[in-house]
């Protein structure tokens, strides 16, 4: 399940932030970058609004597309699987307030302890309406794909991009499961190299999303391909600096 975490304030999608953080390290989570609705990276976003809104703390802010927003209220805050906590307490006070933004415009969230960050949703192709994230801080930047099968535009994006960082990627399934891979638009091994044969090859590219009945397969896979060297598997609960 995805989540990542920038200045203990703001989560990256939320799929497991309930269940890695405490209490009082959830409270702080202010902001919310949501990639998609898919459950392994919405799965702690209930539990994390009610773990704050219990202890009377100002609203959360959830940031995604129109099309994401829409899946997102359907499908969990729709008072039937989950109470619709942007009017709970009420609508002049809520515990969630949704943010709507566009692919491809930039915006500012302030007050984290590092300094702002500015934000980039870049469209990718999912089976479900889905951006990847270009996230700068200060002189760091980090472009996230969230979950994606063969793409170009966010490619694009890394290219154009100077000072990149990290390029954060996925990898799910292993290549005899090919098919798979294709059906859901993800990516395996071989074509995460065709993938990355369009990005600059001296951006550092971290790995994340591998499913886990396949973990070692698809790190035999990639340890023995070409690019390996270029590769690197995010660890659970490890702090990167870029």
């Amino acid at each position: 399940m995805t989540s990542f975490l920038i200045d203990g304030q703001l989560a990256v999608d939320a799929g497991a932030v309930s269940r890695v953080l405490s209490i009082e390290e959830q409270r702080q989570v202010r902001h919310i970058l949501i990639s998609h609705s898919h459950m392994d990276h919405i799965a702690s976003l209930p539990f994390l609004i009610e773990n704050s809104f219990a202890n009377g703390d100002a609203a959360v802010n959830i940031y995604c597309t129109k099309r994401v927003l829409a899946n997102v209220r359907r499908h969990m805050f729709n008072n039937d699987t989950w109470p619709d906590f942007s009017r709970i307490p009420n609508h002049m006070y809520p515990s969630v307030r949704f943010v709507e933004i566009e692919p491809e415009q930039p915006f500012e969230i302030a007050g984290l302890g590092s300094g702002p960050v500015e934000v980039t949703a870049i469209p990718v192709n999912h089976i479900v309406p889905t951006v990847g994230f270009l996230i700068r801080q200060g002189s760091g930047t980090v472009l996230f794909t969230s979950d994606t099968g063969p793409t170009d535009r966010v490619w694009e994006v890394a290219n154009h991009t100077k000072g990149l960082g990290a390029l954060i990627t996925e990898c799910s399934f292993p290549t005899d499961m090919q098919n798979i891979a294709d059906i859901s638009l993800h990516l395996t091994p071989t074509s995460l190299a065709g993938e990355l044969a369009k990005v600059r090859p001296e951006i550092p590219v971290l790995l994340y999303h591998f499913k886990p009945p396949y973990i070692d397969q698809l790190r035999a896979e990639i340890g023995g391909m070409e690019f390996a060297q270029h590769l690197e598997e995010l660890e659970q609960g490890k702090t990167y600096q870029f």
